[in-house]
């Protein structure tokens, strides 16, 4: 029978988990061997895990787990073992030249293991099965509102859904934009899709009707109505390279209004960016980082694990879609067959997955 192993996250700010302990039970009642290693951030409690018939192990202990286990997780692993054995379930980031993708497959084809990339876990239509978008664009659009409003505290720190809007509904703080008390013009890119619903529904949630664009729209864009706006947030994944949505020249177009960039997939080092007017990403410490000062300020929200400012509502919603798809692994689900052919052509062509349709949402973990 499969056996699952949830590895403990080592970046410090994850605090979210790809399987809770209630979908971990139904698996276990499945028949499903789940170890859970032990993680001093994560938003669950061991001892649910327990409870709901798992095994438990030290943190890091993945890397030395018997060869036919499933290593599963959500961010980036740790730098060591250079070697990767184990079939590992998580959002890689390795497919689209990313900046060390390269590396990362050639730990994997040097120890004989296997990415299956959960950004890469489709139908057979191409529509993601399990996916963190909602959250993403939730948290993304309100930091941009609350930023706006010079009422974003930092650092970042987890929180439930309900302080969230709270704070949302709540008025500008003391170092608001200048014109932070007249409406509030905002526009959604990708707002049809998974994470542009949820951006859509935070900006709702402040009293802010957002305008809304998807395909159509960006096949012929409107720069002037772009960049007539206060806020920006985009959610459209893209899959190869495509005319980008703001240019470097748009920052100083005296037509540009946009003062807060929110770009939930945060594929800054991608060729696939379509905001390429910044070169890295921000973090919890400092989530907003500006492009332009003076009279025109521009920051930009970059930030690659946004979900996890909601981990126990994004990890319930998450775990939901992925754990029913988990009990295939190793079983010639058609699901997984694909993820792992997306693998092998990512190595073949040197960390490019080209020419794959997704429907249009972010890829965010």
């Amino acid at each position: 029978m499969t056996h699952l192993w949830m590895r403990h996250e080592s970046r410090a700010s994850e605090r979210r988990a790809p399987l809770v302990p209630e979908d971990a039970a139904k698996l276990v009642a499945q028949g499903v061997t789940i170890t859970v290693e032990e993680s001093p951030q994560r938003a669950f409690p061991l001892t649910d895990y327990t409870a709901a018939g798992c095994r438990t192990a030290p943190a890091g202990s993945w890397a030395d787990a018997p060869d036919d286990v499933f290593v599963v997780g959500l961010k980036e692993l740790p730098a060591e073992p250079k070697e990767l054995r184990h079939r590992h379930v998580y959002f890689g980031h390795a497919y689209k030249g990313q900046s060390g993708a390269r590396e990362l497959l050639g730990r994997f084809t040097a120890g004989g293991g296997a990415l299956l990339d959960l950004e890469y876990l489709t139908d057979g239509a191409g529509r993601r099965l399990a996916a963190f978008g909602y959250w993403a664009g939730y948290v993304g659009a309100a930091l941009a509102v609350l930023h706006r409003r010079g009422a974003l505290t930092t650092p970042l720190t987890p929180l439930d859904k309900a302080r969230l809007d709270a704070l949302l509904a709540a008025g500008p703080g003391g170092h608001a934009h200048a014109d932070a008390t007249r409406a509030v013009d905002a526009l959604v890119i990708g707002a049809l899709g998974r994470s542009g619903r949820g951006a859509c529904d935070a900006l709702e949630a402040a009293g802010i009707s957002p305008v809304r664009w998807d395909l159509a729209e960006t096949r012929d864009l409107d720069r002037a109505a772009l960049l007539d706006q206060d806020i920006l947030v985009n959610t459209v994944l893209v899959t190869r390279p495509v005319p980008p949505f703001l240019r470097a020249e748009d920052l100083d177009d005296p037509r540009r209004r946009v003062s807060v960039v929110v770009d939930v997939t945060c594929d800054v080092t991608s060729e696939c960016n379509v905001l390429p007017v910044y070169d890295e990403i921000t973090d919890w410490e400092h989530p907003a980082r500006a492009l332009r000062g003076g009279e025109r300020p521009l920051d930009v929200i970059a930030i690659d694990n946004l979900p996890s400012l909601l981990p126990v509502e994004a990890s319930r919603a998450f775990s939901a879609e992925l754990a029913p798809h988990l009990a295939g692994l190793g079983t010639g689900d058609p699901v997984w067959e694909r993820c792992l052919d997306f693998f092998e052509t990512a190595v073949h062509e040197d960390g490019m997955v080209r020419d794959h349709e997704f429907e249009t949402e972010e890829t965010h973990p």
